[in-house]
Parts: structure tokens; C-alpha cells; sequence
């Protein structure tokens, strides 16, 4: 067991350091939404409230800095390039000094981020006030770096998923847990300010929470656990509402079980872990019905903006994801979905989605891809009577999938047809990634046990090149 926990830890340093190297080599504010983030954890930490407007309009200090990092010429323009001389260096620091001298204050305006929840900026605001004798960009890099050990929690925790999901292989255990600490997007997402980084160690959590409970049972510590899990996801982001049905079917299931097992005593655990877990959303729904808002706050107003009618909107979802069926409307004409948004967009679609591999990289990928799916299935079907056996645990996996991708797909058609996929990135799937791992590791045992291993070595080495190159292309795009 000793031995297999050393294998876990060195899963996280291996994503720890990815991360951190994402974190220096991207640009500041060079990362989806990273001014929002950053401006709501500057108000919460300078002035101990939370950010009311939902506007862009920035604090002083942070809209210098964005003038004097060339932020709006940058973003979305490939043509151009960050600062990077030295005498380019030179000239921000110097304004950056300046800038310091303005910053107190807060930021109320916090964009899109406004409306996030707040656990994951009080955390970030510890390195922010650890930072505060530097610049901003000093404090953002600090930041980063929290964010940075989000990712080493994801992976420890996909290991130990995959040692409760799969307990035969153990050598695999440490393919799909490496291959998940090198995926560049983890990386990328998680060497930046932004929620994403701890939703994803969160999601990793549930996964091995779940999958534990349907292993060896829920017993009222693992409950506390598992609420406690669950709470943190709600108080995280707002995507955490994807998988939460999920969670809710996983304690339920367990429930059912633990009744025919043991009698209705066995109820006692999974009613821990879910009045625990969902103790953030009764606070919520009972704090807005006392202040006359609407009971279900932005998600009451994501409903009451969607237009058309269900059958409408669950086409568009459908797309989104799948190629349309026959005699429905095409949302997307011209576009693979499965293929262009989610293959593509996870093999790298990096910075604020422009920038890309040369399109024989993709190509390229989705070669190998193949095989590595041939070898999933095969040890899926080596195994189906195993799976039959497990069918209510995978159907809960599945919920939680179908939840986020549900929740995605909602939120993208409030903005069609003026934008055909608004939220149609795979960054939004990576609370996901130990199923990723899961099929990595029965790709490797589907090669059998003489080749496993050897297949399981060259995985980890497709996903650290991978993770390099595309930190060469990062670089090339910005400093080249």
C-alpha cells in the first residue's frame, strides 16, 4: 500500500510542476476570464466584501496594468506578441510601480465572475495579501500558484479513484493518473486564477468518493467526506449544479444498497453526506426567498432568458455534442461538433482560444486516438460481466457526465444563434478527467499483460510530449 501512495504523491508533483510551468510561461491575464478572477479576489481581500456589478469596469491599478501589458491588443490577435525584451520588461516594471500606488480600493466590478461563488477567491486572497509589498503582477504570479496545487489534488485524487474503480491492474493505476497530471489543459487552466482549477480537484474528489462508498460501503466518516466534498463543489463555481444530480443518484444508489444489505440503519450515512452536502443550496435558496430575489437566484434568471421551447433546446444540446438526427434542424451546418469543438478544443485550442497546432496535429491525434479507444473497448468487453454487475455505479458516472454536458449545452443555446457554441470549451469537461484516466488504464490492461505495461509507458509519453509541445506553442504564439 506504501508503495502505491508514493505512486499517487508523484502524480501530484508531476501536475504541481506542469502547472507551474503553465503559470510562467502563459502571459498574465492571457487565460480565459483571468482579469474577472483576479478582480473579484482584489475586492474580497482589500476590502472583506464581495464584488456587486457584473460590469468590466476594473479598479484603477488592474485597468493600468492591462493597458501597460497591451491586454486587448494581445488577446484574440495572434499577429501579436507579449512584451518580452528587456527593455520592454524594463519600462513595465516601472509602470507597474506606479500602478501600486493606486490600488487600494477593491474592485466591485468582477465581469462574469461576479456571480461566482466565493470560497475559491477567499482562498486565493491568502497569496494575494502575502503578495501585497509586490506589484500586481507579483501577486497575480503568487496566485497562480495556489491554483498550481489544485492541480497536484486532481490528480492524487484520480489515482485514488482508480484504485477503487479498477482494483485489478495496479500498475495502470499510475498510467491514467500520469497521463491526467501531463494533459496540457489541466495544466493550462490550473497555472492560472480561475475557479476551474479547484473545480476540477473537486469533481476528482467525488469521483474516488463515489466509487469508495460503492467499493467498501459509506460508513458516517466517509460521509462527512463526502458531503463535506459535495458542499466545497457548491461553494466552488456554479458548473458544480452539472454534477450535483449525480452526486444526489450516487448517495441514493448507495442508499438502496445499504437498506437491502443491512436494513434502514444503513440509511443514516448517505442522509449525512447529503444534508451536508447540499447544506450551501438551502442556505442559498432560504437567503434569497428572505431578501424578496428570485429563489433560485441566476439560475431562475438562466431559465427565464432560454428561448424556445424544450424539444428546441435538447436538439441544440444534442449537437452540441453529437451529429444531428435525421429531419431535425441543423444548428451547426458545416461543423463536426463531436470532433472540431471537443477533440480539437482539448488537444489545444490554448490562451484566449486562439491559439492552435497546425491542423496535421489534430489530424495526427485523432490517429492515435483510435487505437487507444480500440483498446479501452476491448478490455471493457474482456470485461463486461464485471460491468454488468457495476451497472447502477457506471449509470451514476453517467449522470454526472450527462449533467455537465446538459449544463453546458443550456447555457450556450441562451446565446444562439448569435454565437454557435458560447460555452462550447473543453475546459468545462475537466471535472471529468478520472473517467479520462479510467479509460487510459483499461486502454493499457486491453493491451494484455505482456504489452500492458509497455503501452501504458508509451501513453505517458504521448501526454508528456503532448503537454511540452504545447507549451512550445504558447510560447511560440506569444514571445515568438
Amino acid at each position: 500500500m506504501a508503495e502505491h501512495l508514493v505512486a499517487a504523491w508523484m502524480c501530484a508533483l508531476v501536475a504541481c510542476l506542469s502547472a507551474v510551468s503553465w503559470s510562467f510561461i502563459t502571459p498574465p491575464f492571457q487565460v480565459p476570464d483571468e482579469p474577472d478572477h483576479f478582480a473579484y479576489v482584489k475586492q474580497l481581500a482589500e476590502t472583506g466584501t464581495l464584488p456587486h456589478s457584473s460590469e468590466q469596469a476594473y479598479s484603477q491599478e488592474e485597468a493600468l496594468a492591462l493597458e501597460i501589458l497591451r491586454f486587448a491588443k494581445i488577446r484574440q490577435r495572434p499577429v501579436n506578441t507579449a512584451i518580452f525584451s528587456a527593455a520592454e520588461q524594463s519600462v513595465l516594471e516601472r509602470e507597474l510601480q506606479a500602478a501600486n500606488r493606486v490600488r487600494a480600493g477593491g474592485s466591485p466590478d468582477a465581469g462574469d465572475a461576479t456571480a461566482e461563488p466565493p470560497l475559491y477567491y477567499a482562498f486565493e486572497s491568502v497569496p494575494y495579501l502575502l503578495g501585497s509589498g509586490g506589484t500586481l503582477l507579483a501577486r497575480l504570479q503568487l496566485m497562480r500558484l495556489l491554483s498550481a496545487l489544485m492541480a497536484g489534488l486532481t490528480a492524487i485524487f484520480t489515482f485514488l479513484f482508480l484504485r477503487e474503480a479498477l482494483p485489478g491492474a495496479r500498475w495502470a493505476w499510475t498510467v491514467g493518473a500520469s497521463c491526467v497530471a501531463l494533459s496540457p489543459l489541466l495544466g493550462f487552466m490550473s497555472g492560472a486564477v480561475n475557479p476551474d482549477a479547484m473545480l476540477f480537484a473537486v469533481g476528482a474528489a467525488l469521483f474516488y468518493c463515489l466509487a469508495r462508498a460503492f467499493r467498501r460501503g459509506l460508513t458516517v466518516r466517509a460521509a462527512l467526506a463526502t458531503g463535506l466534498v459535495i458542499a466545497v463543489g457548491f461553494l466552488t463555481k456554479l458548473n458544480f449544479v452539472g454534477l450535483a444530480p449525480g452526486a444526489l443518484l450516487g448517495l441514493a444508489v448507495i442508499a438502496r444498497r445499504g437498506v437491502r444489505s443491512s436494513g434502514r440503519g444503513a440509511l443514516r450515512a448517505p442522509a449525512i453526506a447529503t444534508a451536508l452536502g447540499f447544506l450551501p443550496v438551502v442556505v442559498y435558496l432560504v437567503r434569497n426567498a428572505l431578501s424578496n430575489r428570485p429563489t433560485f437566484g441566476i439560475v431562475a434568471n438562466a431559465i427565464t432568458t432560454t428561448h424556445g421551447s424544450l424539444l428546441t433546446v435538447a436538439n441544440y444540446i444534442w449537437q452540441l455534442y453529437l451529429p444531428r438526427l435525421p429531419g431535425t434542424v441543423a444548428d451547426f451546418p458545416g461543423v463536426f461538433t463531436t470532433r472540431q469543438i471537443w477533440f480539437d478544443g482539448y488537444i489545444g485550442r490554448l490562451g484566449w482560444l486562439d491559439t492552435f497546432f497546425p491542423g496535421w496535429v489534430y489530424a495526427l491525434a485523432l490517429i492515435v486516438a483510435v487505437p487507444i479507444a480500440g483498446l479501452c473497448i476491448r478490455e471493457l468487453f474482456r470485461r463486461r460481466a464485471a460491468l454488468r454487475a457495476r451497472l447502477p455505479e457506471l449509470a451514476v458516472y453517467a449522470t454526472i457526465t450527462g449533467g455537465v454536458m446538459v449544463l453546458i449545452g443550456a447555457d450556450s443555446y441562451r446565446e444562439f444563434p448569435r454565437q454557435l457554441a458560447e460555452y462550447g470549451q473543453a475546459r468545462y469537461l475537466l471535472p471529468m478527467l478520472p473517467l479520462l484516466g479510467a479509460a487510459l488504464a483499461l486502454a493499457a490492461r486491453g493491451a494484455g499483460r505482456r504489452w500492458g505495461p509497455t503501452v501504458g509507458v508509451l501513453l505517458v509519453l504521448a501526454f508528456l510530449a503532448h503537454d511540452l509541445f504545447s507549451q512550445l506553442q504558447v510560447i511560440a504564439r506569444y514571445y515568438g
